[in-house]
């Protein structure tokens, strides 16, 4: 189970972790200048309080994910593409309802329940990712 190299094989949630931080970033950037009216930005998400939950919800994704690379305890190639796939749906979600204000509450309609699918799909591969994760580190407690 506890592998004792570099990367525990797990190279690829290091990479997401990077990527959804630097998201976050471009974000926060992005929160600025909603709130400062900046052109363009503003056209783009319409929805603040949205926006901000996507921002922290990135951040608290890569967290999650650097703490989980900090087990250094071997995933398997499924629950570490599922714990990156995740992570990036399921903060993309917030991002979707800012963008398009329509879909909070989502309606009937054939957008809205694409987007429903999508949710649903999101919060599937995100808990079996996370807890698929989670059981590993939680197994290795009791191996050598």
């Amino acid at each position: 189970m506890y592998q004792n190299s570099k990367h525990a094989g797990n190279v690829v949630l290091l990479r997401g972790a990077a990527l959804w931080l630097i998201v976050a970033l471009i974000l926060a950037w992005c929160l600025v200048a909603v709130k400062l009216e900046l052109p363009l930005i503003p056209l783009i998400f319409k929805d603040f309080d949205r926006l901000l939950q996507g921002h922290l919800d990135f951040l608290l994704m890569s967290a999650l994910i650097f703490g989980l690379y900090a087990a250094k305890v071997f995933f398997t190639w499924h629950v570490r593409w599922a714990i990156v796939v995740g992570a990036f749906t399921n903060s993309s979600l917030f991002l979707l309802q800012s963008i398009f204000p329509e879909l909070n509450p989502p309606t009937n309609d054939a957008f809205s329940m694409i987007f429903r699918a999508f949710t649903m799909l999101s919060i599937t591969v995100t808990t079996y990712g996370f807890g698929g994760g989670a059981m590993l580190v939680f197994r290795s407690t009791f191996t050598d």
